[in-house]
C-alpha cells in the first residue's frame, strides 16, 4: 500500500485529484482508499478518509468484527479456489481428470467441472487428430534416412523401403495414452519399424518390389496393431502406406538392367499366349467340325446299309412267295435301269426288210422331256438329224420269235 501511495504520489492530498466537473473515470487514489477503509471497518480499524491512519489511537476491534471479517474473506478465497475448478473441454477432446496424481474418469465435450488443484487436476487430449510420421526418409523421397530405410529380406538382398504411418486415438484410449506409456508417439514409430522388418524379413525381393507392396503394407499395419494393444497404448493404426520401394543406389544399374530384362521376358510370354489364344480355339473349331463330319458320314452310311438290308428283306419276302414274278420284275428293273442312260439304239436286223425306219421326230421329243424333267449328268447325247442329242435310248418293241436277242430267261440265269 505504501509503494501504491508513492507511485500515485498519496501523500499530497491534491495530486491525483480531478476536478468535480471533469467527467472522466474516477481517480484510482480515491478507489483505493475506499476500498481501504472498507477493509479496516471490518476488522474494527477507523480511517480519516485519506488513507492514513488516525493519530489518535484507535480502539481495540471487536471479536465479533473480527470474526465476520475473517468470515468473508475466507468465503471469498473458497469461491475464488472453487471456480477455479471450471475448465472447457473442445469438440474432438476428451479431459482426462486425475485426483492426487491417480487417473479418476474422461469428460465429454463441454463446460466441465472438477475439485481443483491440488486435489483434482485435468488434462486434455485430441482423440480426433489424424497423426502421421514417415519411416525412411523425411518430407520428401530424396530426404533418406538409410537406418531406417534399409532392409533385409528373406532371399538375403536389401531393400529401401520407405513408408508412412498414420494413427489416431480411440475414444476410451486416452487414459491409456497418457499414462500407460513414457513417449506413446515413439513407441508408434519404433512398432512401425519392427513389424516392417519383421514382414520384409519373411519375403523375397521380387515380392515387395513388385505384386506384393499392398499385402505387406496390411500385413505391417495388423501386425502393429497387435504390439500397440498389447502395450494397451490406445492408439489406433489408420494406414500404413508405401510410398518407395527400390534397391541400394549402389546396385541401382544393375538392378534396372534386370528390370528390363523382366519385362521382356514378360512381353514375350504375352505374346506367345495372345498367339496360343488365337490358334488353339481355330484347332478346336477344325477338330470339332471334322468329328461333325465324321459322324455325319457315319450315320449316312449306317442309314443306306440299313435301308438296303430292309430292301433286301422286303424282296426276299416276296420272292419267296414268287420267285418267277418276282425274277421278272427284277429283270425288267434291270433292263430299265441299263436302256435308261444307254446312247445306243439297238436293231434287230435279222428276220427285217433293208428298209429300217427311225422315228426322229419322237427321239428328239422323247429326249428333250427327259432332259427337262430329271437331266443326267455326264450322259453323252445322242446323235440325231437337225442336230439334236438324245440322253435316253430309244425304247423298241420287244424282239420277235426266233430273234438272236438275249431272253429274259438267260439273263435272269
Amino acid at each position: 500500500m505504501i509503494r501504491i501511495s508513492k507511485l500515485f504520489n498519496l501523500n499530497d492530498p491534491g495530486e491525483g485529484r480531478r476536478p468535480k466537473g471533469n467527467d472522466g473515470p474516477p481517480d484510482l487514489d480515491e478507489v483505493w482508499r475506499d476500498f481501504n477503509n472498507k477493509l479496516g471497518s471490518l476488522f474494527g480499524r477507523r480511517g480519516n478518509g485519506s488513507g492514513r491512519p488516525n493519530p489518535t489511537p484507535a480502539a481495540p476491534p471487536s471479536p465479533r468484527r473480527f470474526r465476520i471479517g475473517l468470515g468473508v474473506v475466507i468465503v471469498v478465497l473458497i469461491a475464488l479456489w472453487l471456480s477455479s475448478g471450471f475448465y472447457i473441454v473442445q469438440e474432438g477432446q476428451v479431459g482426462v481428470v486425475t485426483q492426487f496424481g491417480k487417473y479418476k474418469e474422461t469428460t465429454a465435450p463441454g463446460f466441465q467441472w472438477r475439485l481443483p488443484y491440488p486435489i483434482q487436476s485435468h488434462t486434455l487430449v485430441n482423440i480426433s487428430q489424424l497423426r502421421t510420421f514417415e519411416v525412411g526418409f523425411r518430407g520428401s523421397a530424396r530426404n533418406k534416412v538409410l537406418p531406417e530405410a534399409l532392409m533385409l529380406t528373406n532371399d538375403e538382398n536389401i531393400v529401401d523401403m520407405q513408408f508412412v504411418v498414420q494413427y489416431r486415438l480411440r475414444a476410451d484410449g486416452a487414459p491409456d495414452y497418457l499414462f500407460s506409456m513414457r513417449d506413446p508417439d515413439d513407441a508408434v514409430r519404433q512398432a512401425a519399424e519392427t513389424a516392417m522388418r519383421e514382414v520384409v524379413g519373411k519375403k523375397t525381393m521380387d515380392f515387395v518390389l513388385y505384386e506384393g507392396r499392398t499385402e505387406v503394407a496390411a500385413e505391417v499395419q495388423t501386425l502393429m496393431q497387435q504390439i500397440l494393444d498389447r502395450y494397451h497404448s490406445g492408439i489406433q493404426i489408420s494406414t500404413v502406406a508405401i510410398q518407395n520401394v527400390q534397391p541400394p543406389e549402389q546396385v541401382q544399374a544393375a538392378f534396372d538392367d534386370a528390370v528390363k530384362a523382366g519385362q521382356d521376358r514378360e512381353r514375350q510370354i504375352n505374346e506367345g499366349q495372345a498367339y496360343a489364344n488365337q490358334v488353339v480355339p481355330m484347332a478346336s473349331g477344325q477338330a470339332s467340325r471334322m468329328i461333325e463330319q465324321a459322324e455325319g458320314y457315319k450315320a449316312k452310311v449306317i442309314g443306306d446299309a440299313q435301308g438296303d438290308t430292309a430292301r433286301f428283306n422286303a424282296v426276299l419276302a416276296e420272292y419267296e412267295k414268287a420267285p418267277q414274278i418276282m425274277r421278272d420284275r427284277l429283270y425288267l428293273d434291270a433292263m430299265q435301269d441299263v436302256y435308261g442312260n444307254a446312247s445306243k439304239v439297238l436293231i434287230d436286223t435279222r428276220g427285217a426288210n433293208n428298209m429300217i425306219y427311225l422315228p426322229l421326230d419322237k427321239i428328239i421329243e422323247q429326249v428333250a422331256r427327259g432332259a427337262a424333267g430329271k437331266p443326267e449328268a455326264g450322259t453323252p447325247g445322242l446323235p440325231a438329224a437337225g442336230g439334236a442329242s438324245s440322253g435316253s435310248a430309244l425304247r423298241l418293241p420287244p424282239p420277235a420269235a426266233g430273234s438272236n436277242t438275249l431272253s429274259r430267261d438267260r439273263l435272269s440265269r
